[in-house]
């Protein structure tokens, strides 16, 4: 049997499990107790990509000092946040302006 390729958009090509494969995946899904096979309404709930920002932030590319940015990577998880409190603090108190 020929191998079976699924064509993207984009050019790229996916090469397609065969029955016997999809066969055994199954078998697989039903003897692990930790996972299941969607029914079609718990799959058409799932979402693709990353989930919608809450609209009051900006994305933009931003160049910043390397000392300044391993300076608050260091800092642990949210340093973008942090970076971002310092900002709002600097417009509030006038220490940065426009």
């Amino acid at each position: 049997m020929p191998a079976k390729y699924l064509t993207l958009n984009n050019g790229r090509k996916i090469l397609l499990n065969t029955p016997e494969e999809d066969a055994a995946v199954k078998v697989g899904i039903e003897l692990d107790a930790d996972t299941y096979q969607l029914d079609p309404a718990e799959f058409k709930k799932l979402r693709p990509g990353r989930p919608l920002g809450s609209g009051t932030k900006t994305q933009i590319t931003l160049r910043l000092d390397t000392e300044v940015v391993n300076t608050f990577r260091a800092s642990g998880e949210g340093w973008q946040t942090r970076i971002n409190e310092l900002l709002r603090d600097a417009v509030k108190h006038g220490v940065a302006k426009a």
